[in-house]
């Protein structure tokens, strides 16, 4: 079979949710299953796709993807940030320590795209970033930037905020915001470096910080196109010069089909989502991937859930 064909034949074996009682106390997110038992957490990550903080469908193998993914840049970014992983029983499982999260999500970004360029367009400043005005979509900032926002639940939208709220709230103190911040933006330019050197952009992405018995570290996800814009370098200035979007292989290409084939960006009756549209996003996931780590992806057409049940009780946590 081809990827293509390969893809089609794993949508009805992709992994929608779990239930595993014997992991521990279950919180479910938008995209993750994650089961708390004292201070051990078991992550997994499923086949749900969200945009605009609905999940809308799933993709077949995403799961997989992202968790190995994350993996490859736990591992690549160990000098420069502590992580939560303890181990990786499966594709898409993380056993990971638990940590007191952060109310906050680090989006650190490098270009004027996505909903910055959209709030940009429309005249709105929510991050209270003072952009000079006569800047153009995809336009590269001087250094990257942080714009963060509230961790909103499942089905209600993330708020954007000013650095200066998070700490007039009270959501974080001077100090651990300087400390977190500082870490988003060194893991950020050790992305950067990587992803250049594999003919990629590694346009923003978004971190969750936490703390371990006090040590700050790196949780949830990271690097991944499910959280992260990756555009192809080699492309990027003749499309920017011409105005035309730029190539991408990240989730971004769902965010625009909703836009513009849907008209949809977060209100409203949720759409249905085309079995050829799942599979192509897979396929940008899959570059992705493939560009990113050097290595190839195995597309193993099977059900998931009984092979996710059987390597959880090989590692002896069912």
């Amino acid at each position: 079979m081809t990827t293509t064909e390969r893809l089609h034949a794993q949508l009805p074996h992709t992994l929608r949710s779990t239930d595993f009682p014997a992991l521990g106390e279950k919180y479910q997110g938008k995209v993750r299953d994650v089961y708390r038992h004292g201070d051990r957490l078991v992550l997994i990550t499923t086949d749900r796709l969200s945009a605009f903080d609905h999940v809308l469908t799933t993709l077949p193998f995403k799961g997989d993807l992202l968790n190995q993914l994350a993996h490859f840049w736990f591992q690549k970014t160990a000098h420069v940030a502590k992580n939560h992983v303890i181990d990786k029983p499966d594709p898409c499982v993380t056993v990971a320590k638990r940590a007191e999260p952060y109310a906050i999500e680090f989006v650190v970004r490098a270009y004027l795209t996505g909903s910055l360029w959209r709030d940009y367009e429309k005249g709105a400043d929510p991050y209270a970033l003072k952009l000079p005005p006569g800047l153009k979509k995809d336009s590269k900032f001087e250094k990257p930037i942080l714009t963060p926002s509230t961790k909103a639940p499942v089905g209600t939208h993330d708020e954007p905020l000013s650095v200066a709220d998070v700490v007039k709230r009270g959501t974080m103190t001077q100090k651990q915001w300087d400390e977190a911040s500082a870490v988003a933006l060194a893991l950020f330019a050790e992305g950067q470096k990587q992803a250049a050197a594999r003919g990629l952009i590694f346009v923003d992405t978004k971190y969750e910080l936490g703390n371990v018995k006090g040590e700050l570290h790196v949780i949830d996800e990271m690097h991944t196109p499910d959280s992260s814009r990756y555009w192809v370098a080699s492309e990027y200035a003749a499309r920017f010069a011409a105005g035309e979007p730029q190539k991408m292989l990240d989730k971004e290409n769902l965010r625009q089909w909703l836009i513009n084939e849907r008209g949809f960006s977060g209100h409203g009756a949720l759409p249905s989502i085309p079995d050829d549209v799942r599979v192509g996003l897979t396929e940008k996931y899959l570059a992705a991937y493939e560009q990113i780590t050097g290595t190839s992806f195995a597309l193993e057409v099977g059900d998931v859930r009984g092979r996710l049940e059987k390597n959880l009780r090989a590692a002896k946590l069912l």
